[in-house]
């Protein structure tokens, strides 16, 4: 699986808050947007490269 490790807009570092997101908001089933307030993931490029990415990533690559 490809993890993102920039925002394709701003160019930040998303890698380091891609794990626990993941795990959080996927598989935790908790909501997407209070567990990026709680990583601190305050811009909006970067919060929706991190979100689009997770609700694509099962369906681009089914098999893992």
């Amino acid at each position: 699986m490809m993890v993102p490790v920039r925002c394709f807009t701003c160019g930040n570092v998303v890698a380091e808050h891609w794990e626990e997101f993941d795990e959080r908001a996927n598989e935790g089933d908790e909501d997407p947007e209070k567990v990026l307030d709680e990583l601190g993931v305050e811009r909006y490029c970067c919060r929706r490269m991190l979100v689009s990415h997770r609700d694509l990533v099962d369906v681009v690559s089914p098999y893992q």
